[in-house]
């Protein structure tokens, strides 16, 4: 850490430089030691010149949003950490077109375009997510994906130089993008919607958040879905939680991690659970699914080691 100067970051991110921040206050898991730095950028500028200064000075550095798909070591995070988040969450409608900042609130967004009376968003009511990294995932559910309406995507990379690309550029595929493989910063979205009747638009979203709130826990901190749905095994087995189910894993537990009992394709924390917890659990849930049915569940979450590398969140079991 002796290489960060905090003074030259904070000119680049004015009020948006902070230190020992604590991982489990931001994670949506409740996981993790601390971060040495955090940085939260307010504008697509501020990000490029954060990575520009990073690549500069040769600084491995990590970038999140809403941590929905993250399980943070408990060591901490030594490697300096840029939040895409509230500071960089502006939003623009031009009729049918929506111009969104990655750091928008998936739900906060839903419920905008719900009163402008634009429909095709409703089935991102429920996620717990910023924009960039739904767009990254082409996140979605009732198996659809944002991609669809996606018009344009705006990114940094890792030297600081911006991008604009059409959605037909981003190779959008169910639960992909080129994001996941290109190490690109979401920063900004331009969205196109379709005109809809407010009424119908409102009680949708509702049934679809009742609909969640009866099938998924969202009262004990969690990342969502740890297992993405293969489409091979659903059509033979049947869902990721379906399976888990099966072979006897709801509520089975590792300190304070659980499979949930309300969805077993969740791990919840029930207080005071550690990664190493999680990991466990994930690593035999992972193996005794390979070995009863012959699939591989790929995870959606990923761990985020000490020096901010991302890895599988199972690499425990295939490590071995």
């Amino acid at each position: 850490m002796e290489r960060i100067n905090v003074a030259e970051l904070s000119k680049i991110c004015p009020g948006g430089v902070l230190q020992n921040v604590s991982l489990a206050e931001i994670s949506q898991w409740g996981v993790g030691g601390k971060a040495d730095i955090l940085i939260r950028p307010s504008t697509t500028k501020q990000v490029a010149d954060l990575r520009s200064w990073f690549y500069r000075n040769s600084i491995h550095h990590f970038t999140i949003g809403s941590t929905s798909n993250l399980l943070f070591s408990d060591e901490g995070l030594r490697a300096p950490c840029v939040q895409l988040g509230n500071r960089l969450s502006q939003l623009t409608m031009y009729s049918n077109i929506v111009h969104v900042q990655a750091g928008v609130w998936v739900p906060s967004l839903a419920r905008r375009l719900m009163l402008a009376g634009l429909t095709g968003g409703e089935h991102i009511c429920g996620i717990p997510g910023t924009l960039g990294g739904l767009v990254c995932m082409n996140g979605g559910s009732q198996r659809k994906g944002i991609g669809s309406n996606v018009v344009s995507v705006e990114s940094v990379d890792t030297t600081g130089n911006i991008f604009h690309r059409f959605a037909s550029e981003c190779n959008f595929s169910y639960r992909n993008s080129i994001y996941q493989a290109n190490n690109e910063v979401i920063t900004s979205v331009t969205l196109k919607f379709s005109p809809g009747k407010l009424s119908n638009i409102r009680q949708d979203m509702l049934a679809i958040l009742a609909d969640r709130s009866r099938k998924f826990p969202r009262k004990l901190p969690s990342c969502g879905s740890v297992f993405k749905s293969n489409p091979e095994m659903y059509a033979e087995i049947g869902s990721p939680g379906l399976i888990i189910e099966k072979l006897g894993f709801k509520g089975r537990r590792q300190g304070g991690a659980q499979v949930s009992l309300q969805h077993a394709n969740f791990i919840v924390n029930t207080g005071g659970a550690t990664a190493s917890n999680i990991l466990k659990l994930i690593a035999e849930i992972s193996l005794e699914v390979k070995n009863s049915t012959g699939h591989y569940m790929e995870p959606e979450a990923f761990y985020v080691t000490p020096h901010g590398e991302k890895l599988p969140i199972d690499y425990l079991n295939n490590s071995k």
